[in-house]
């Protein structure tokens, strides 16, 4: 008996912000790449991320070395996003020398005023 053969749907969808999900999980296609690219193979990838299946693992990479440009450009995407964003926290975020400054001192004055009561 010959087995049916039909096409599947590349188990990926896009998640509210944009971010590519492998099949119903949350793990993204930049993790399950990078741990292709890294050396990784599918049983592995799956012993690592339990959530994900098997045959979804596999389909993501046979995706990918179909796809391989147009991935790598959505990768990299990504990563000039985190990048941005990153920058844009930061930007807004207090200079965290001053911070460990004022905090060291502080701790620098609590156990002075210990070691003194003390003595």
């Amino acid at each position: 008996m010959t087995p049916t053969i039909e096409a599947e749907p590349v188990p990926l969808r896009a998640d509210e912000r944009g971010a590519l999900r492998v099949g119903e999980t949350r793990i993204t296609l930049d993790v399950l790449i990078n741990e292709y690219e890294d050396g990784a193979d599918a049983e592995s990838i799956v012993h690592d991320y339990p959530s994900l299946r098997l045959a979804d693992v596999y389909a993501v990479i046979a995706y990918y070395l179909r796809h391989q440009d147009a991935v790598n450009n959505y990768l990299r995407t990504r990563q000039a996003e985190a990048a941005a964003l990153r920058r844009e926290i930061e930007s807004c975020q207090p200079n965290n020398a001053e911070l460990r400054a004022k905090l060291l001192a502080r701790r620098d004055r609590q156990e002075n005023g210990h070691a003194s009561a003390g003595g």
